[in-house]
C-alpha cells in the first residue's frame, strides 16, 4: 500500500527539523495517539548528515480487529531515520524505516522538507507491506491509515508547536 502526504508549514526548514528531533515534541505526539515515547536518539550533528532512532509504544485500539488478532493490544514501533545533510538551498530529506515488533510488517518512507522561501513543504512518500502469506496485502491494508497519519501527525502538529514554543 502506498502512502503520500504533503503539508505546509510558515516556518524555515531548519525551524522544522529542529522540532523533528526534539524530543519532547516526539513525546507529546506519542502521548497525542495515546502511546508513550519509550526512547529517542540522535547520533551525528543535526546541521550535516545525522540518524535517529525513535522507540514508541502506541495502541492497537483503532486498527481493525482482523490487525489487532495478530499484534495484540499495544505495539513497539522503532522508527529509524537516516536525514541527509542540507541541500544548498537548506532543504532536508530523510530516509524512514519503521520496524514494528511483533507484527509482519515493513515501512518505508521517504520525507523530503523542501525550502520554499520561508516556508516548508513536507512532503512524505512510502509503502506499507506485509510478509504474511495469502493475508499480507488485507494486513498492510488495513495498517496503511493508521500509518499513515501515525507519520502525518508529526507534520501537523509541528504548526501548533512552532508556534506554542
Amino acid at each position: 500500500m502506498a502512502l503520500s502526504a504533503s503539508t505546509n508549514l510558515p516556518h524555515s526548514v531548519d525551524r522544522v527539523t529542529a522540532v523533528f528531533v526534539n524530543e519532547d515534541f516526539l513525546r507529546h505526539t506519542s502521548e497525542l495517539v495515546g502511546g508513550t515515547l519509550e526512547s529517542f536518539a540522535v547520533d551525528g550533528d543535526t546541521a550535516g548528515a545525522f540518524n535517529t532512532t525513535t522507540v514508541r509504544t502506541i495502541p492497537t485500539t483503532r486498527m481493525p480487529d482482523l490487525a489487532r488478532k495478530f499484534v495484540g493490544e499495544s505495539l513497539k514501533v522503532t522508527q529509524l531515520e537516516a536525514w541527509d545533510a542540507p541541500a544548498a538551498d537548506g532543504s532536508r530529506l530523510s530516509n524512514i524505516t519503521l520496524k514494528v515488533s511483533g507484527a509482519p510488517l515493513d515501512v518505508t518512507a521517504v520525507q523530503r522538507l523542501v525550502s520554499d522561501g520561508g516556508s516548508t513543504r513536507i512532503e512524505l512518500e512510502g509503502t506499507v507491506t506485509s510478509s504474511v502469506p495469502f493475508l499480507g496485502g488485507k494486513i498492510a491494508e488495513a495498517a496503511e491509515p493508521m500509518v499513515g497519519k501515525a507519520l502525518n501527525i508529526q507534520s501537523t502538529q509541528a504548526q501548533a508547536w512552532l508556534e506554542s514554543h
